[in-house]
């Protein structure tokens, strides 16, 4: 694991990649004073603990341009200013410290941070699961063996590996549950990008069966799955 920290002051880098090594002396700890220096990396920290005020790119535009290649890092910010919190959760900020914090308050956060990464981690190994309400049996069902779902007459019905599931639902609380993998190509069709076989501005064909695709959702789906061939090649 890379824990990276980012702040113009030294002495905070210090202060806090000391205390890093001193609960996790196993973890690879990176310091660096300027988001210029932390974009400049080729190596991207699984958790950055990143200041919000900084000469230069200040810590939030940075965080937006790292947002745009890693979806997974673990963000938290450090800021003197309250004013900038709810900005934070803008990019998906995992946490935030407001200076002056004691090394209590920043070893808590940093804990939890530690054991989010693990929970995450775990899922992409395991595969994100689900419970479905079919009448009144809850099925537990693993995100990596949806192919695709589909929407009718109130409908939800489930295209997995080995075998369909059909429940009253929506697609909107299903698309929310299955995170980035899953694309909505269709008001009516969710597909799992890791079954896609080829696609065009109409259809997108999977490894079984095929969906449709709104027009308007193309250019963007074809970002996602770009996006999608790129995590899989980190994975």
């Amino acid at each position: 694991m890379l824990i990276a920290i980012c702040d113009d002051e030294k002495e905070v880098c210090s202060m806090l990649y000391e205390a890093v090594k001193d609960e996790y002396p196993a973890f690879e700890v990176a310091c660096y004073c300027c988001s210029e220096e932390l974009l400049a990396q080729k190596v991207q920290p699984d958790i950055l603990f990143l200041d919000i005020q900084m000469p230069g790119m200040d810590g939030m535009k940075a965080a937006r341009e790292l947002r745009d290649k890693n979806r997974d890092m673990i963000i938290v910010f450090i800021t003197a200013n309250y004013e900038y919190v709810f900005s934070a959760f803008d990019v998906g900020a995992f946490h935030y410290l407001v200076k002056p914090f004691s090394m209590g308050k920043f070893i808590d956060v940093l804990k939890k941070a530690v054991e989010e990464y693990k929970i995450r981690s775990a899922e992409v190994k395991e595969g994100r699961h689900l419970i479905i309400k079919v009448g009144g049996v809850r099925i537990k069902v693993n995100a990596r063996d949806i192919i695709y779902a589909e929407v009718y007459n109130r409908k939800v019905l489930i295209h997995k590996t080995d075998e369909n599931i059909e429940y009253y639902g929506r697609m909107r609380d299903l698309e929310k549950q299955l995170g980035e993998d899953f694309f909505r190509c269709h008001r009516a069709y969710l597909v799992n990008m890791n079954y896609v076989v080829k696609y065009d501005a109409y259809t997108v064909y999977l490894e079984k069966g095929k969906a449709l695709m709104a027009k308007q959702h193309y250019p963007e789906f074809v970002k996602a799955y770009m996006k999608y061939l790129q995590r899989e090649e980190k994975r």
